[in-house]
Order: C-alpha cells, then sequence, then structure tokens
C-alpha cells in the first residue's frame, strides 16, 4: 500500500514576514522622550536573538500614546539598526479610516515590509464596515497586510467569514491572532492561504502544529531564543522537544501576560532589570513597582540556556 507523504512545516511556503516575531517595546528615556538609540540596540539584540521579524507601534509599542512623527522616527531607526536582517511590521492602525490609510503611506515611505492593522476600535463597526475599512487600507499602500485580530481590545471581533472574504485581497496576507478562537482559526486556515500568527505565547506550538506561520510574541523581548528554540524544534520534527521547550517558557508567560498587568508593562520592568532598553510606560499606563520586577526577574531566571 503506497502512502502520500504529507506536507511538513518545513515544506510549507515561506511565511510572508518570518516566524519569530517580536511585539516590540518602544523605549523611552527617563523622562519620556523617545529613545531611538535604545530602539536600535534593542532591536539588534533581538534580531540576534532569534527574532526574523518585528513589529512596531503595535499593543506593546503603546502606540495609543506615540505621535505619528514618532512612529515614524522609530521605524527608520530600527529599519537602520536591523537593515535587511529582519522584516519590520509597523503598526498603523486606528480607530479612524483616514488617518489608517495617513500612517499606512508613512509607514511605507520609512521602510516598513508591511503592515499590522488591527480592527477600528471603540465605535464597534459591523462586519461589512471592518470589511471595508481594511480593504481600504489594503489598496493605499503597496505593501502587505496582517489584520489584527483583538476583539478583547478592540471590541469588535473580525468573524472568520470576513476574514475568508478577506483573504481575496492581493495585499492581505496575514492574521495576528488573539482571538482565543481556535475552531475559527482552524476555518480560515483551511479555507485560505492567510498567514497566521499568534500573539498569545501560550500558543506558539498550538498554532504551529495545525498550520500557523508563527507568533508575534511580546515576553519574547526578554527572551527571544526561547521562542524561536520552540518552532526550530518543531520544524526539526522532534514534537517532543518542542512541547518541553514550550512548557519552560509558561511561567514567564503566566508572569508577563497574565498578572494583571499589560504586557507593555510587565515588558519594560523585565528589560529594565536586564539591563536593556526599555524606560518607562506613557500614562495612562504606570510603570511596574519593585515586587513585580523581582517576581518577573525571577521567572526569566528559570528558563534554561537555549
Amino acid at each position: 500500500m503506497t502512502h502520500t507523504p504529507r506536507t511538513t512545516a518545513s515544506a510549507a511556503p515561506a511565511p510572508p514576514f518570518g516566524r519569530a516575531l517580536c511585539a516590540m517595546v518602544t523605549p523611552f528615556t527617563e523622562t519620556g522622550a523617545l529613545d531611538l538609540d535604545g530602539a536600535g540596540r534593542l532591536a539588534d539584540r533581538l534580531v540576534r536573538g532569534g527574532c526574523d521579524g518585528l513589529v512596531l507601534s503595535g499593543t506593546t509599542g503603546e502606540s495609543p500614546t506615540t505621535t505619528d512623527a514618532e512612529k515614524s522616527a522609530l521605524l527608520r531607526a530600527v529599519r537602520e539598526a536591523v537593515g535587511d536582517r529582519a522584516s519590520i511590521l509597523a503598526g498603523v492602525g486606528t480607530a479612524d479610516t483616514r488617518h489608517t490609510v495617513e500612517l499606512a503611506r508613512e509607514a511605507e515611505k520609512a521602510g516598513a515590509d508591511g503592515l499590522l492593522v488591527v480592527t477600528p476600535y471603540y465605535s464597534r463597526p459591523p462586519q461589512d464596515a471592518v470589511e471595508a475599512h481594511f480593504r481600504e487600507i489594503a489598496d493605499a499602500t503597496g505593501l502587505p497586510l496582517a489584520l489584527y485580530d483583538i476583539p478583547g481590545r478592540t471590541g469588535t471581533r473580525i468573524e472568520p467569514d470576513t476574514l475568508i472574504r478577506l483573504a481575496g485581497h492581493p495585499r492581505i496576507v496575514a492574521v495576528k491572532d488573539c482571538a482565543y478562537d481556535l475552531l475559527g482559526t482552524q476555518k480560515v486556515l483551511a479555507r485560505t492561504e492567510l498567514a497566521y500568527y499568534t500573539g498569545c505565547d501560550e500558543y506558539v506550538l498550538a498554532l504551529r502544529a495545525i498550520g500557523g506561520a508563527g507568533y508575534v510574541s511580546t515576553v519574547a523581548n526578554a527572551a527571544p531564543g526561547a521562542f524561536r528554540a520552540i518552532l526550530d524544534a518543531f520544524d526539526s520534527g522532534d514534537t517532543a522537544e518542542a512541547a518541553r521547550r514550550q512548557r519552560q517558557v509558561i511561567p514567564l508567560v503566566e508572569s508577563m501576560m497574565s498578572a494583571g498587568l499589560p504586557g507593555a508593562v510587565t515588558a519594560k520592568a523585565l528589560l529594565g532589570r536586564l539591563g536593556l532598553p526599555a524606560g518607562p510606560v506613557r500614562a495612562p499606563l504606570r510603570s511596574a513597582g519593585q515586587e513585580v520586577a523581582d517576581g518577573l526577574l525571577a521567572a526569566y531566571e528559570q528558563l534554561p540556556a537555549v
């Protein structure tokens, strides 16, 4: 009896923005100004540590409290620091379609490789309006789009059927998935060519195992190699090692992402304890206290060497 070989993850088409992406913090000085030198140094460390893509001005990058000019300056500084060693996704999503188009065009001029576009928030548009919003952004530049589905923050889901329709647009190529709906994700994976990146660090292996492209990780700000090792083990065929690696990062994931504080706060607290560029968060967020920072460092120090 002849068996048709299965397609492995390593034989799948190359993901559009790499596999191992970090949702990079936006470093500030102690006075709260944009720290472009620190951003370049942090970006270089992340790429040397295993990231083949960086997401700038996303949730972890505190995009609601950075200006349009700061977003462009950050992108240019990181592009200069990493060159062509990693892809750069620029977060341009806002609650305003017109403003999002403006940010998308500026990101294209500043050297982005792609755009991360979150569902319009606060106004809670219906699905036909959500779809029209994304199509307008996709038509505004020549860059590929990753749609950011995070209903817990935006109040609005990008429904699977909407994603399936949007997959027909030539520049809508990926999804950053924070919907916590594995059934819906598999529905879209089965019916489209969209590259799925988990935005939830605890799902790195699970999503990869069902055909996902990789991850956009907040915790990778501090531990890029630990997350890259999960994918490397799985893609080499060692699923037991991949599972072990995933379990090893869970204490740090829980400390950073399930402690009642936003990831930007905990990531910057840990980076600060490690002597890496980060600085304070901007109001209305408040920097973590000493006890939280101590706990994060303790969890980080439990990670085995990669």
